[in-house]
């Protein structure tokens, strides 16, 4: 969702700069109309799911975020971002730990796996005979885990990211899924493919 609303122009950082600062003023930052999110002035607190090396946990803290929670597997990833943040990195599987162990957070960051709904990754796994999209078991199902999530901690806000493919994987179904989950947990979903 972020790299799909980001404007022609904006640097990632600039384009977070930009979305927290309307949310924090009440003001819409290109987006389409959408309600008032009210999150303190000075500082808000962040989870940061399927963390990689830490670009949005840069661009929180860039923004009076506090980060309470980051989770990553992969250890090459966690090292620089233990380097670049300072922040602990949990290296659990995100299907395993106890929703009610993450700590209450004010927004939601996940840019969970893209490989089982990339064009790339698709091709491949389908070179290998392998399953994609939400019957990857590895990879695939992992944004029920952001779902879990959500429903159980109610973040003001959810920033998600992925492939543009996301978007046409499996004729519409996968972005449909992910669309009506997130509409039933009662939240506005905006998306734009950049």
């Amino acid at each position: 969702w972020l790299h799909a609303t980001r404007p022609p122009g904006l640097t990632l950082s600039e384009h977070i700069d930009a979305l927290l600062s309307g949310l924090r003023e009440g003001e819409d930052s290109s987006l389409p109309p959408a309600p008032v999110v009210q999150l303190h002035p000075d500082s808000f607190t962040f989870i940061d799911l399927f963390a990689g090396i830490g670009g949005f946990h840069m661009g929180m803290k860039a923004n009076g975020g506090q980060c309470v929670f980051a989770n990553e597997w992969d250890r090459f990833a966690r090292e620089t971002y233990r380097s670049w943040t300072s922040h602990e990195v949990d290296d659990r599987d995100i299907r395993l730990i106890p929703v009610e162990t993450i700590p209450d957070h004010d927004v939601l960051c996940g840019g969970f796996p893209c490989q089982p709904f990339s064009i790339a990754g698709v091709s491949k796994k389908n070179s290998l005979g392998r399953a994609h999209g939400f019957d990857d078991e590895r990879q695939g199902n992992l944004f029920f885990a952001i779902r879990d999530i959500v429903r159980e901690k109610q973040p003001k806000v959810l920033i998600l990211e992925n492939v543009k493919n996301l978007k046409s994987h499996d004729k519409g179904n996968t972005f449909r899924v992910i669309s009506s989950e997130i509409n039933d947990l009662g939240y506005e979903m905006r998306e734009q493919i950049v």
